[in-house]
């Protein structure tokens, strides 16, 4: 069951649709997806009603939080369709939600989807969450539900440490002890961290956050294994609600270690030497290690009817006293952290410790192999007496044959659901690879899925098309036996895409997108027979059939081939001397827009002349600015102060408004010192400001004209008859009509102004003047 829901969850986390989502959509999505109805077939029987208010409470966040940034993120990524109930008056009374996972999952995955779980599993899983983080309830005339470990556990990063709790415990076996991820870590973080970043797809650090939080909530435990030289060894985690349920504590646990070697329990269906106490061939005598109690909680896992080892002699007299056991094989090595000893070592000694006599040693404790031992020295021996050597004089101990710390493999295929897919059919490859080989191999096929879901019309069947492109390629080598070197096979052959023609959807001449056969490869099969039907046509006429036949239409057909040959090498000819030709012109471009750059940048200033100024100086330019914001003072000055219809009066106008703008942008630059750059740049904001300032006074005077004041009147007028009673809402519609008339009566005597100047400046009569 653990298992199922481990590889339910994962698959969900894994969806494209949530994958990338951050922790608190994703424990949304969980606890939506755990609450989902059993399926019967239809789409409504796979949602589930809920709150806004009780999904804050299973997440440790407020309402307002789920509606603004859990429930919005969900829908726009596709992950679940929500609809609002309302009752009969139309007030909301819940919240349907469908898992889109969950639903693909069932109409095009099949049975064995990993989200397909049944009605007891999908209970299951809601029942650990309920004791994970549950906020617990008392409904009427039913037992309360008592709140889950980390139900206090709310605010920032509460999502993510409730996510991580669900993770780890489906990730732990019934010992309670973390399975931990292999390779190099960095020491910070720990391996701990390590594996919580892996399940989380976060940092190490963020995980080494989240790890401490849970340890503090009491949840966790960190221990390091004791070894030889007193030192800390290697850190483990033991996840104390999944060894509280199955009657283990890591009090007890540390006990065991720390009282030597012990030796695994076994079930009670083991047969020889492990069975039980009482069954290990002498009466009366305890099986090794005498472990029970306590010790049978961790063998739940495995079923008692599994035989681990065969029958042998059973001559051994118990050496170690009743342990506590973590039910894996090779626990007796203690605390030294030293490979298991050769199943011969000891079975020479007598219960008083002496040697037994030669005629009672069993024959194969001498020469023959004992499970696969061979007579010659194992190379394991010498690395143990080196270790013990090094061990005797007191320095650390060091690895013998591996001096650099490699990746460790994986035996399962990647947890994202699409690849599992895409890798299913060569597992026995995946299997035989290196740790670094993995990595590459998982990089490569995530790759060609991601550009085949491109390529496809439905990018969802993408795994699929890859899984059957190995298994043809393992159907053309003859199966997995024959693949004598995985990795080369896998990057070079079985994951590569092998057009037959120049279309990109042609897989070994079948179209990925429609799996029929590719019409592009059948018209090139096409064209090549009528062309040896034509040639042996025209040879037929020339000769007779028969050998010399035979020899004229291969001799022709060579002929032709060499020709097309050599037209396919011309045509490339000319395409790369194309191609040459459009690299030299769009260099020669390039050269002579960076010439046209470096000409206009060292080019002098137009007004000063000062060398490379790009054609203006700053000064020149600030200069030029405050003339024309000079000029647009001076107009607006003129337009609201003169009728437009005398062109002397305008000129006298306009030398008098200059005058004074000028000598206020002089006044306001000379107070700001002697430095001329400053100067300038002054003058620019100072000009900005009149030309505001007149603006603003043109604005004024033509807004208490006739003309505005006529369309006030008439809007108000209008606002009245609409409205009798609302005579403020009249004022106010009338000064807005008053403002847009003052601002339209301004535009059009600019441009009165600006026609009026340009025809006194070509000689013609103002408008209206005959």
């Amino acid at each position: 069951m653990r298992l199922r829901l481990r590889d339910a969850v994962q698959a969900l986390l894994a969806d494209p649709s949530i994958a990338k989502l951050k922790d608190a959509p994703k424990l949304a999505a969980v606890v939506l997806y755990a609450k989902s109805r059993a399926p019967k077939g239809e789409e409504d029987d796979l949602q589930t009603s809920i709150w806004g208010a009780e999904l804050g409470r299973w997440m440790g966040m407020k309402e307002s939080t789920v509606h603004h940034k859990v429930l919005p993120v969900l829908r726009g990524t596709d992950a679940v369709h929500t609809q609002v109930v309302r009752d009969g008056k139309g007030h909301p009374t819940g919240l349907d939600c469908l898992v889109m996972p969950l639903w693909r999952a069932h109409h095009g995955g099949g049975a064995g989807h990993p989200l397909a779980l049944t009605k007891a599993e999908l209970a299951t899983l809601l029942h650990l969450c309920e004791a994970l983080f549950g906020h617990g309830w008392t409904p009427k005339d039913k037992e309360p539900t008592p709140p889950g470990l980390l139900a206090g556990r709310t605010g920032k990063g509460a999502a993510t440490d409730r996510l991580g709790l669900l993770l780890l415990v489906l990730n732990t076996r019934a010992s309670g002890w973390l399975q931990l991820v292999g390779g190099s870590v960095k020491k910070r973080e720990g391996r701990g961290a390590a594996t919580l970043a892996r399940l989380l797809g976060c940092s190490p650090s963020g995980a080494r956050k989240v790890l401490a939080r849970l340890t503090e909530a009491g949840v966790v435990a960190r221990h390091h294994r004791e070894t030889s030289t007193r030192m800390r060894g290697r850190g483990r985690v033991m996840l104390l609600p999944v060894a509280c349920a199955y009657g283990r504590t890591l009090a007890s646990v540390e006990a065991a270690q720390s009282a030597g070697p012990v030796f695994s329990a076994r079930p009670d269906g083991a047969c020889g030497d492990h069975g039980p106490a009482g069954t290990a061939g002498v009466p009366g005598t305890p099986g090794i290690g005498g472990t029970e109690g306590v010790g049978d909680a961790v063998d739940q896992e495995r079923p008692d009817g599994a035989e681990l080892h065969a029958d042998h002699a059973h001559l051994v007299t118990p050496v170690v006293p009743p342990q506590l056991s973590c039910g894996f094989s090779g626990e007796g090595r203690g605390g030294e952290g030293r490979r298991p000893e050769r199943v011969c070592v000891r079975e020479d000694q007598a219960a008083d410790g002496g040697s037994l006599a030669a005629g009672n040693r069993p024959p194969v404790a001498q020469d023959g192999p004992l499970r696969g031992e061979k007579p010659s020295e194992s190379p394991f021996d010498e690395r143990e007496g080196q270790r013990a050597a090094a061990a005797g004089t007191g320095s650390r101990p060091k690895p013998v044959g591996w001096e650099k710390t490699q990746r460790q493999r994986r035996v399962t295929l990647p947890a994202a659901y699409g690849l599992r897919v895409a890798l299913g059919p060569v597992a026995g490859l995946w299997e035989r690879l290196s740790g670094w080989q993995q990595d590459q191999v998982e990089a490569a096929a995530e790759a060609e899925v991601k550009r085949l879901a491109g390529l496809l019309m439905q990018p969802g069947v993408a795994p699929q098309m890859l899984a059957d492109r190995l298994t043809d390629r393992l159907e053309e080598t003859g199966g997995e036996a024959l693949v004598d070197r995985p990795y080369p096979w896998l990057i070079r052959r079985g994951l590569v895409q092998r057009p037959a023609c120049s279309d990109p959807r042609c897989d070994d001449g079948t179209r990925l997108d429609t799996r029929a056969e590719c019409p592009s490869c059948t018209s090139v099969i096409a064209d090549r027979r009528a062309l040896r039907a034509r040639i042996r046509l025209a040879v037929d006429g020339e000769h007779s059939r028969g050998p010399a036949g035979r020899a004229a239409y291969e001799a022709r057909l060579r002929t032709h081939t060499a020709l097309s040959a050599d037209l396919t090498r011309a045509r490339h000819a000319r395409a790369a001397v194309e191609a040459e030709r459009r690299r030299a012109a769009v260099a020669q471009r390039r050269q002579r827009e960076e010439e046209t750059e470096r000409a206009r940048a060292s080019a002098p200033c137009a007004d000063c002349g000062i060398a490379d100024a790009a054609g203006l100086c700053p000064h020149c330019t600030w200069s030029r600015r405050t003339d024309v914001l000079v000029a647009e003072a001076v107009d607006l000055a003129v337009a609201a102060r003169t009728a437009l219809d005398d062109p002397e009066e305008i000129a006298a106008l306009t030398a008098a408004c200059e005058d004074r703008v000028r000598t206020l942008v002089a006044e306001a630059a000379r107070r700001q010192g002697g430095n001329t750059a400053v100067d300038a740049f002054t003058t620019v904001h100072v000009a900005e400001q009149v030309r505001d300032n007149q603006q603003a006074d043109a604005l004024r005077r033509l807004a208490m004209s006739e003309e505005a004041d006529a369309e006030a009147e008439a809007v108000r007028a209008a606002e009245l008859r609409r409205s009798p009673r609302r005579p403020e809402a009249a004022r106010a519609a009338a000064e807005k009509a008053r403002h847009r008339t003052a601002h339209y009566l301004l535009r059009d005597r600019l441009g009165r102004l600006r026609v009026l100047r340009a025809r006194v400046a070509a000689g013609r009569p103002p408008l209206g003047i005959r």
